[in-house]
């Protein structure tokens, strides 16, 4: 991916924020690389290489600076405009494609040659996937040393380091002092099963507005927000837990991670990264609808407004199916009542126990994909469009993880039978995390953009979301803010 030289040091030299994670800059006298708000001397220009990805510059072989910790970056939208496949390839790694796997496996996943896929990380990434891999574990590993008071074998497994050894040498080649030496002082102390940690974004974040929105849809038994603060059930690893995500400081969400044994938590926290939309960088979503007649407005209003993402895809997809021509509050009673039906007694301490109102996680997909889901008070039709989805996941023939290209994903979907454009457009913008989804069908999205001036009609709103493209999911979010749903 190609940097232009003259603003990203432009960017450096005055440490704007807003380019904070978009790249990375290597000084070759020092062999360091930083983020562009590091507080250290501005190196001379001639001295500076540019870097889209923390990953590349470590494989050319800097070290991550200490001073400004590439670790505390918000998450790297820096490889939003290169190639289809790379983006998916990235989504992926991200997701823990890598860990105890291939490069050969993640190219048949994207349906590409593993030297092809090689090839196209060289030339837009500047780094191998493997190469980023390893940086996404080992800056997730100087973020625990910072943040926590975990052993360094506590340390080495929630990054997912196979063992403590390979820890141990990868931090030690990354920055050159032992993992010990580089530990903060005054970390979260709760233990393995009990982390505290920072979820860092680009201000500003609409924290109330997405509270409204995932509390309003919270499954009961499953979800739920209390005090502005959201809290749910998780199955990880063969195990059980509980997470609670707030806002306290200015550019970071705090997220508790509460476990029934230690797991590797990289993949949580990368989900829960996902779930509350915190890679977007606001102020080009801003840019491009600022100046919208019809929507223009609710971004002044709504500065910061992010689009609620999934912690799972199937939770996700069965509640956009019980909110098939229903309201918000009957969705939500339908869910209530298939969480207690199927949905797994929340285990902690090797026992059944319930943390408050949270005493299930939501069931898997071949728990549902054979059962009579009629009896929970579910039109026929939809039970079956809710087991042939279950179906599809369990068999393998559907996934979540961005590995398909969004258009094939969405006519995926539109292959079940009973989902249509609604349910595949509404999937496609929180579990598929597409920013350019846009149910134009909505009639929560009609209602709310005929109050301010614009079509009332399907077809002519879908041409006017036209304007809003890449981002039309931010639009559907913040007419959705100020108007009815029907979901």
């Amino acid at each position: 991916m190609d940097l232009d030289r003259d603003i990203c040091y432009r960017a450096l030299r005055t440490r704007d924020s807003r380019f904070d994670g978009r790249f990375f800059t290597a000084v070759r006298t020092t062999g360091i690389y930083c983020r562009p708000v590091c507080p250290a001397t501005t190196p001379k220009l001639e001295n500076c290489t540019f870097f889209p990805l923390a990953a590349a510059a470590q494989e050319a072989g800097f070290r991550p600076c200490l001073r400004c910790r590439p670790e505390a970056a918000p998450g790297s939208p820096a490889w939003a405009g290169t190639s289809t496949t790379v983006r998916r390839a990235l989504k992926l790694i991200n997701g823990g494609a890598l860990d105890g796997a291939g490069v050969g496996q993640l190219a048949d996943r994207l349906g590409v040659g593993e030297r092809h896929l090689r090839r196209l990380f060289a030339r837009h990434v500047g780094a191998s996937p493997l190469a980023v891999a390893q940086n996404r574990r080992l800056l997730f590993a100087k973020k625990l040393l910072d943040e926590t008071d975990l052993t360094m074998t506590e340390v080495a497994l929630a990054a997912g380091y196979s063992s403590l050894r390979r820890f141990n040498a990868a931090l030690r080649n990354a920055y050159g002092r032992s993992p010990g030496s580089l530990r903060r002082k005054g970390g979260w102390s709760g233990g393995a099963t009990d982390l505290m940690l920072e979820l860092t974004f680009r201000e500003p974040y609409h924290w109330p507005a997405i509270c409204d929105f995932l509390g309003r849809r919270a499954i009961p038994g499953v979800d739920e927000v209390t005090n502005d603060c959201y809290r749910r059930t998780i199955a990880v690893a063969g195990s059980h837990g509980v997470v609670e995500v707030s806002l306290h400081i200015p550019g970071a969400l705090t997220a508790r991670i509460k476990l029934a044994r230690p797991v590797p938590i990289i993949g949580i926290v990368q989900r829960l990264r996902r779930l509350f939309d915190l890679d977007v960088d606001p102020a080009e979503v801003a840019a491009q609808l600022a100046e919208d007649v019809v929507i223009g407005a609710d971004v002044a209003r709504l500065p910061g407004l992010r689009v609620p993402g999934a912690w799972d895809g199937f939770e996700l997809g069965v509640r956009a199916i019980l909110g098939q021509q229903v309201t918000v509050k009957g969705a939500t009673t339908l869910a209530g009542r298939l969480v207690a039906e199927w949905g797994e007694p929340l285990t902690l301490n090797g026992r059944a126990t319930a943390c408050g109102s949270l005493s299930h996680v939501f069931p898997e997909a071949g728990r549902l994909a054979g059962a009579d889901l009629t009896g929970i008070g579910l039109p026929r039709a939809r039970a079956a469009t809710i087991s042939g989805l279950a179906k599809a996941i369990d068999d393998g023939e559907m996934r979540f993880d961005g590995a398909t290209p969004f258009e094939a994903a969405r006519a995926g979907l539109l292959a079940l039978p009973g989902i249509g454009a609604w349910t595949a457009d509404y999937i496609a913008m929180r579990a598929l995390r597409d920013p350019d989804a846009f149910p134009a069908g909505d009639l929560g999205l009609r209602k709310a953009a005929a109050a301010r001036g614009g079509p009332d009609d399907a077809k002519e709103l879908a041409a006017l979301s036209q304007n809003w493209r890449p981002w039309r999911a931010y639009a559907a979010l913040l007419l959705w803010t100020g108007g009815t749903e029907s979901e």
